[in-house]
Parts: structure tokens; sequence; C-alpha cells
């Protein structure tokens, strides 16, 4: 009897011991796997915070158009160039002729047209955006305003861009720019050999 319960005892032992070897094992291991869940919930958090959420197409193209627009104001041919393809297409009201073909071609006889002109102020109004795929296209009409020669100058017309999506950044392969209104006054002459703003 005392051998029966001798081995009981030694079995109870056993089974004790081994459930708390399993239970142990089950603890490190839930442990180094919950170490393992938080250290990637961090990086995924750290990985999240360091990289911004990507901004819509629409707002970066709107964006772009307020930026090219606002250096045009100042006469930045440079900062222009930052929003257009280098083989950008410019199509302009006012004269029966071929397009500009390349921005440096455009940018030459922007500064030419402009040279005269004083304190441009440009108004956008109702900027349409379309994307589709690497294409988009924006069009908005404009009111346009300056000083040329000590005369008041002012205008307004319409202006589609073309852009296409080149690596991460929208650029403007086609500018189709169209003044509907003559400028007033009427007897104010633009610059000799101006076409009137390319917007």
């Amino acid at each position: 009897m005392k051998q029966g319960h001798a081995g009981f005892v030694a079995a109870r032992c056993c089974s004790a011991a081994l459930s708390i070897v399993i239970f142990s094992t089950a603890l490190l291991t839930a442990g180094a796997c919950g170490a393992q869940n938080n250290k990637k919930k961090k990086t995924d958090k750290t990985d999240a915070a360091a990289t911004p959420p990507p901004i819509p197409v629409t707002n970066q193209i709107e964006h772009n158009i307020g930026e090219m627009l606002a250096a045009f104001q100042v006469g930045d041919a440079d900062t222009m160039h930052k929003y257009y393809s280098n083989g950008a297409t410019f199509v302009r009201s006012g004269a029966y002729e071929p397009p500009i073909v390349g921005f440096a071609n455009y940018a030459a006889e922007y500064k030419r047209d402009m040279a005269g002109f004083q304190g441009i102020q440009i108004i956008r109004r109702n900027t349409l955006i379309f994307t589709q795929s690497d294409v988009a296209w924006a069009t908005y009409q404009w009111e346009f305003a300056s000083t040329v020669n000590g005369r008041d100058l002012s205008g307004e017309g319409q202006t589609t861009l073309v852009f296409e999506k080149v690596g991460d950044q929208w650029l403007i392969v086609h500018n189709h720019t169209s003044q509907v209104s003559a400028a007033a006054p009427a007897a104010t002459q633009a610059p000799s050999g101006s076409k009137g703003p390319g917007l």
C-alpha cells in the first residue's frame, strides 16, 4: 500500500513538475512573442510616423498651379520651370502661329514679353482638375492686371494645362491660354512683340 501511495505521489509530482515546465515554457514563449509584437508595433508606428500619408493628386496639382502662377507674377522663370516639362508646348491667343515648343523657348519669350510689365496680379477662379492614371488636366479662368509703361492693363481669359506624372512629380506638358476679353483700356498697348500673358 505504501508503494502504491509512493508511486501515486511520485506520479503527481512528475505531473506537477511537467505542468510547471509546460506552463513556464508557454509563458516564456508568449513573453517572447509579445515582446516581438510590441517591437513590431513600435517599428510599425515609427515607420508610419516617418512616412506621411500621400497627398491627393488633385491637391498636388492645385498646389503646383498656385506656385507656378506666383512665380509668373514676379517674373521668376526659373521657379516656373520646376512645374513644367522641358519639352512642354505652349499655345497662346492673340496670333495665328505655331505653338512654342520647349520650356527654354517659352522662357526666353516670356522674359522678353514681360519686360515692360510691373506689379502683375493674377486672380485664378473656377479651377477644375481631372486625373486619369499618369495624366491629368486642369482648366481655370483668370483675371490679369498690371502696369505697362506707366499705363494700366487688364484682361481675362481661360487656361487649360495638361500634366504628366514623371516619377513622383506632376509636370505641365501643355499649356493652352486664351484671352477672352480685350485688354482695358483699349488705347493701352503691350510692349512691342508681346502676345499677352501665357498663364
